[in-house]
């Protein structure tokens, strides 16, 4: 499959190839799926935690007796049917949403996603993406050039650059990532991908051994 190339004026200045075996993988939902929930539940914090009867303060004398009192029949004064008593079917922090998937897997649907991109024309690739300083305003004129057109843009560098960092973080609807980093979910949080020539290179070399 090939690709325009673009530079950070927005003009086409070549056309690039892009390994077959990173952007011509054939969708699979279930499985994207199935990663995307993975990844969720395994970013969960568990923090909501509710008691139940058995660990209510309270006494284990029967609140008053069974017949004769015209009262409605009770046992406990922790049942969940009284006030401050245990709560039935709360959340619990011992409850453990963290699902472990084959690395095959979360690498063929990485591919998948990344496949699904170009397809539709997501896809950016830049000839070099590089500041001399951090320049918010300077990177978002850059940007608005490209045919995202200011819609949701995820960046995916080749490498940690502070001066690109500092100059993305603070414009609307735009994420940045390093390409080793890159996942599913931030994938399609995403509508377009935008990424250099050796940004491609570094997928490919950590993630196809």
């Amino acid at each position: 499959m090939k690709a325009d190339l673009y530079n950070l004026e927005g003009k086409v200045v070549d056309e690039i190839t892009l390994p077959k075996e990173i952007f011509e993988v054939k969708l699979n939902a279930d499985l994207v799926h199935q990663i995307v929930v993975s990844q969720m539940g395994n970013k969960r914090q568990i923090t909501a935690h509710t008691k139940t009867r058995a660990e209510v303060s309270g006494s284990g004398k029967k609140p008053w007796r069974q017949k004769g009192t015209g009262r409605a029949r009770h046992g406990s004064i922790r049942s969940p049917l009284w006030k401050g008593g245990g709560v039935t079917f709360g959340p619990r922090n011992d409850k453990i949403y963290a699902t472990e998937v084959p690395k095959k897997m979360r690498r063929k649907a990485l591919f998948m996603v990344l496949s699904q991109k170009a397809k539709e024309k997501n896809l950016i690739v830049l000839d070099k993406l590089e500041m001399q300083k951090p320049a918010t305003k300077t990177a978002a004129k850059s940007l608005s050039k490209l045919p995202c057109k200011n819609q949701s843009l995820l960046i995916a560098l080749p490498k940690y650059d502070k001066n690109i960092f500092l100059s993305a973080r603070n414009i609307k609807k735009t994420g940045i990532s390093e390409a080793r980093n890159l996942n599913i979910v931030d994938l399609m949080t995403y509508k377009y991908l935008l990424m250099t020539k050796d940004s491609i290179k570094t997928i490919k070399e950590t993630f196809i051994k």
